[in-house]
């Protein structure tokens, strides 16, 4: 004997939910990365400044700690001051300018010293980084 269903069931329905799924999973993805944006240096508790520059094109960033030891970070790398000479070399030579993140607590001679390294070795422009006041 045969038996026949007296309903019939449509099961297409079902592909929607991993469909969902995976647009869920995408719009959740895109929200989390894009808040996590990182800046690549050392972090320093920059001063305050109610003047800022845009963003800039090309950069370079040189990253200077504060204490007793100041440290210059320059691609990621601990460096003194006097390895700083043949990297801004190359900097130059890529044609890009400097930007530099000193900490709050940096003697102001490390900055000058820095800057003046950066401008003896032709960097066409030289910033200093600041916060915006909260």
């Amino acid at each position: 004997m045969k038996l026949s269903r007296t309903k019939e069931y449509n099961f297409g329905w079902l592909v929607l939910f991993p469909l969902l799924d995976v647009a869920f999973l995408l719009v959740f993805f895109l929200l989390l990365s894009s808040n996590f944006i990182l800046q690549p240096g050392i972090s320093v508790s920059m001063p305050f400044s109610r003047f800022t520059l845009g963003p800039q094109i090309n950069q370079q960033i040189i990253s200077i700690t504060g204490g007793a030891a100041p440290a210059i970070y320059f691609r990621d790398q601990k460096i003194t001051l006097e390895q700083l000479g043949p990297l801004l070399e190359a900097a130059k030579r890529e044609g890009r300018s400097i930007i530099i993140k000193a900490d709050r607590l940096t003697p102001y001679e490390t900055v000058v010293e820095v800057t003046n390294a950066a401008l003896e070795h032709g960097i066409p422009a030289v910033a200093l980084a600041t916060t915006s006041p909260r």
